[in-house]
């Protein structure tokens, strides 16, 4: 006897069938379905044998709808079925329910044009072509795709899971070359973008698809949190911060004359010393070397203790996470105002408005314009992010100490074997 969803039996019903199930017949065999198992009394599943149900992979549940169609004469693609399949999430029940409203939906003839229309799917030429926009840096193109897939009615989640989808594929392809299946109708698109994209971008690009999709209920609406995703991916793409850099490159031109004027105040004492042996010499030393010489001292002298001024500013967000990822390389102070050069190890914090809203935050704390230039590097000394992740290290491990020294746990150990999972511990 088979019994599908035997967790809707009541009390009554399990009792009634406790005392068959406890001394069956020989001729009696059941079955218990179910998708609760946790409502099921104790009684009956002590016993009972458990089996676990595993989901069905997608080939093979392309290969059954096959043999099903062809035994009932439709005719169709296997994209189509392909598509179909994935949208079952394992299950061939709701694979065969999907590909009869496939049926009804295409007239007939299941094609992977229909089966997409009806699901609401994204093509892969979509996704194909938002990657060779990002690519590109093509924001106009990413806005285009957009605007195109909310005319066509299409699901944004659903398109944001088939992007990361297609970009795992691609991280895949580019550490495991072999994953790439013949067989996949994008085969020749993966090994063409594995070239394009660096493994830093596919792993960013990953991340942002999959933690923005429940975003996309707190956008306006869905096609603006797409669209967002999509410039975010762009706007965070390893390699923007080059341009601010470049940028950065012109006012050390500039710069090199500003130190002049203070520079009178303490040659003097550089000039007095060689004056009784050499006066001729004296003039290229003051010329030349005199220059940046004070420029350094009152660098040195005015430089601010990083460490504790960004903690200071009055940051959020993104800024805040620059802030705290970065560490001074230098500090050029002159009248006209401050270059601060900074090192980061995460460039693609360094948009140009986070600069921007950086560079304001330490201008308004200084009271005097103050210009940020940021390169990317490793860190030497100490930024915020790492002491406060050693100071986080450092609570875990007192707690874990403090957990082995417990006495109550330390009976438990002893008496019933008991374990500390490792990492479990965490502190207050």
């Amino acid at each position: 006897y088979m019994i599908d969803e035997v967790h809707m039996l009541t009390n009554h019903a399990f009792n009634a069938m406790l005392k068959t199930l406890e001394e069956p017949p020989e001729h009696v065999k059941f079955i218990l379905a179910t998708t609760d198992p946790q409502k099921i009394p104790v009684t009956i599943l002590s016993r009972c044998l458990q089996f676990n149900l595993k989901q069905m992979p997608v080939p093979l549940i392309v290969e059954h709808l096959e043999k099903v169609l062809a035994a009932e004469n439709v005719e169709c693609e296997t994209n189509a079925l392909r598509v179909l399949a994935k949208a079952a999430q394992g299950s061939m029940r709701d694979a065969l329910s999907l590909t009869d409203q496939a049926i009804a939906y295409a007239a007939g003839k299941v094609s992977e044009e229909a089966v997409r229309g009806m699901l609401g799917t994204l093509d892969d030429a979509y996704l194909i072509r938002i990657l060779d926009s990002l690519i590109a840096k093509d924001g106009a193109t990413l806005l285009a795709i957009s605007n195109e897939m909310g005319e066509r009615s299409m699901s944004f989640s659903l398109a944001l899971a088939d992007l990361s989808s297609l970009i795992q594929k691609i991280a895949a392809a580019q550490i495991v070359p072999e994953s790439v299946l013949e067989d996949w109708p994008e085969a020749a698109e993966i090994r063409r973008l594995t070239g394009a994209l660096t493994k830093e971008e596919a792993q960013l690009f990953y991340q942002i698809s999959i933690t923005s999709r429940p975003d996309l209920s707190l956008a306006p609406d869905e096609q603006t949190g797409f669209a967002m995703t999509l410039l975010r991916m762009l706007a965070f793409r390893p390699g923007n911060e080059t341009p601010s850099r470049a940028g950065g490159s012109a006012p050390p031109v500039a710069s090199a004359p500003r130190p002049s004027a203070p520079a009178n105040q303490t040659a003097a004492p550089v000039r007095s010393a060689p004056a009784a042996s050499a006066p001729a010499t004296a003039k290229p030393a003051a010329a030349a070397p005199a220059v940046p010489a004070p420029t350094a001292t009152a660098s040195a002298a005015n430089r601010p203790d990083w460490h504790s001024l960004m903690r200071q500013l009055p940051v959020k967000g993104l800024v805040q996470q620059l802030a705290f990822q970065t560490e001074l390389q230098d500090w050029e102070d002159s009248p006209a105002g401050v270059r601060a050069t900074v090192v980061t190890p995460m460039p693609q914090l360094a948009s140009e408005a986070s600069i921007g809203r950086l560079a304001d935050a330490l201008t308004a704390h200084f009271g005097k314009p103050i210009k940020v230039i940021i390169e990317k590097g490793e860190v030497e000394g100490k930024t915020v992010a790492k002491v406060d992740a050693q100071i986080h290290q450092e609570k875990r491990q007192n707690a874990e100490q403090m957990i082995a020294q417990d006495p109550f746990i330390q009976q438990l150990e002893k008496e019933f074997g008991a374990k500390v999972v490792g990492g479990s511990v965490k502190p207050l």
